[in-house]
């Protein structure tokens, strides 16, 4: 199957699956329907009007019949467009949905690969396209087809002949737009990846426009933007010079069929084969089917358009999403790394048959030099990744066989980064909880993180806002309330990613007061380059190039393990 046809099928599939009540698009049906009867009616009074003219003699029925059907073609006309519209809408509003249920559902490792900006454009610029072929050209092709097929029906009965002359021009039409129309559809579908392109790299230096001008790196940056607007301005002149052939083409025939049709009817009414009004309601009825032949044009170039990006949307909705549909509950366990390997890359391993167990409530710290493969090991544990050798159990229960829901919510991560999201500080220490927090334990929580006196010291307090990325709040202030969000998720499991690295000596101590009271009764993991705040972990283990080199306690491990010593040696006793 040829990939126009394979994105037809496709977008044939996002539209049924869309689709509104059956009984609305039925009403949207006749409404088209009686606006072309209408439509197609109005000549024939016209050209009663006119002969009755002609003969010096004027019918007061004509006019009021010609009134009342402009009337309903107006009413009509104004229903069906809405409900087009509403059912186009509809269809969009559904892909849109497919698409962002779909992409917050796509592992971690698709967004690795691929920069936001690039997704973000799928789901508006890619979204939009489809919803101008749907909202504003699919109601002028459906009432064109009808309107057409209503016309020529009527002109036949009226004279054969000119009819005939008319309908020549048909495929000459058909000989322009196809071939253009492909052409149009290969443009369309670059334009398209060069707009998600230049997309990518705007939200890549929005997201990090600080480091921008902290490095000085407008000019930079500002080469790569008119490199993608010269791109963009490339692609949309192609367009305009598809168009620019098009139109010109298209008028130039109309004319002609016009003054054809002009001419030799002029020639039958004068020899009195036609008459006069026959002739007007000839030349109404050509527009009648010219025009929405003319549409039709415009269609086909917005349908090669969506179908660009209908390939695109696809794309996104054919990826593997993350399984959330196993059947077991997480119980409170042990966690086993059972000889575990995982590289991000297939032929550039990271973790080389990684081993450890750790019991319910115990505190284990890794320790190792950085890019030893610590971090990756957190985001095993957090399922964003999959071992590729091994296997990873809790309570004797393969990870891939636990509710991922459950288990993501038995997890509180604290990382040196901290991340807040947009909005006010209410929102983000009750992110991503289902259950109502009571303002009372929003409170108790922020007091046992050590928060709740910064935070209601705020003009607004619970209420204010931190900006993208909490910009509005210092490092240990956003750390404090990652604390408060993990004290509320009550997790069995802590992940603690050198929360404290990055943070002044006051604002260390505020952290760390808070972290001994949310590690209490959890199993917690900690990763931590000061020793310092490590020593008392139940277990410490050394990971050195993606291998544990050592494992136990403090003092066991000392004695035993060279690269652990030497560690201890150069922060503790230095």
């Amino acid at each position: 199957m040829s990939d126009e046809k394979r994105n037809v099928r496709q977008f044939l599939s996002f539209i049924k699956g869309g689709m509104p009540a059956k009984w609305l698009i039925a009403v949207a049906l006749v409404l088209s329907l009686i606006e072309t009867a209408t439509a197609l009616v109005i000549p024939l009074f016209t050209r009663d009007l006119v002969d009755q003219l002609s003969s010096g003699g004027l019918s007061g029925g004509v006019i009021v019949f010609l009134a009342a059907t402009f009337i309903v073609q107006t009413v009509s006309s104004g229903f069906s467009y809405y409900i087009l519209a509403y059912i186009g809408e509809s269809i969009v509003a559904f892909i849109r949905r497919q698409l962002w249920e779909n992409i917050l559902r796509l592992p971690v490792h698709y967004f690795d690969e691929h920069e936001s900006g690039e997704t973000m454009s799928r789901i508006t610029q890619d979204t939009n396209t489809v919803k101008a072929l749907l909202s504003n050209h699919l109601v002028s092709f459906l009432t064109g087809i009808i309107s057409i097929v209503g016309a020529i029906v009527i002109l036949l009965t009226i004279d054969w002949q000119m009819t005939v002359i008319m309908l020549v021009a048909v495929p000459v039409s058909f000989l322009i737009a196809i071939p253009l129309g492909r052409i149009m559809y290969r443009i369309s579908k670059k334009m398209q990846d060069e707009m998600a392109g230049f997309s990518a790299n705007l939200g890549r230096v929005l997201s990090e426009i600080r480091l921008v001008k902290a490095s000085n790196a407008e000019a930079a940056e500002e080469r790569k933007g008119s490199h993608g607007i010269r791109e963009l301005f490339t692609y949309g002149l192609k367009e305009a010079r598809i168009q620019a052939i098009i139109s010109p083409l298209m008028t130039t025939l109309i004319m002609l069929v016009l003054v054809v049709l002009i001419g030799y009817g002029g020639v039958r009414v004068a020899s009195g084969a036609l008459s006069a009004g026959s002739l007007v309601a000839i030349i109404i009825y050509m527009f009648q089917i010219v025009v929405p032949f003319s549409q039709m044009a415009t269609f086909m170039t917005a349908f090669q358009k969506a179908m660009g990006a209908t390939e695109r949307i696809q794309y996104l909705l054919d990826r593997d999403t993350e399984a959330n549909d196993q059947p077991h509950s997480f119980e409170k366990g042990g966690l086993r790394f059972d000889d575990v390997s995982f590289g991000y890359q297939a032929d550039a391993p990271i973790l080389h048959s990684v081993s450890f167990d750790v019991n319910p409530g115990e505190t284990v710290a890794f320790v190792g030099p950085s890019g030893a493969g610590k971090t990756t090991i957190f985001s095993l544990i957090e399922r964003f990744y999959s071992p590729s050798g091994g296997s990873i159990t809790a309570a004797g229960k393969p990870l891939e066989e636990i509710s991922l829901r459950e288990w993501r919510q038995s997890i509180g991560y604290v990382s040196q980064e901290s991340p807040v999201m947009a909005g006010s500080i209410r929102e983000n220490i009750v992110y991503g909880l289902d259950q109502d927090i009571s303002e009372l334990q929003m409170e108790a929580a922020l007091k046992q993180a050590n928060a709740h006196e910064f935070v209601m010291a705020l003009s607004d307090g619970l209420d204010t806002t931190v900006g993208e990325r909490g910009v509005k709040l210092s490092g240990g202030q956003r750390q404090r309330i990652a604390i408060a969000r993990a004290l509320l998720r009550d997790p069995a499991i802590l992940l603690l990613d050198e929360a404290t690295s990055n943070l002044d000596s006051e604002s260390e101590a505020a952290v760390q007061d808070a972290l001994r009271t949310l590690m209490q009764g959890r199993t917690t993991f900690i990763i931590a380059h000061r020793l310092s705040t490590v020593v008392e972990a139940d277990k410490m283990i050394v990971i050195e190039k993606g291998r544990v080199t050592g494992q136990g306690p403090h003092a066991e491990l000392y004695q035993t393990n060279p690269t652990y010593q030497q560690l201890v040696n150069q922060q503790m006793i230095s």
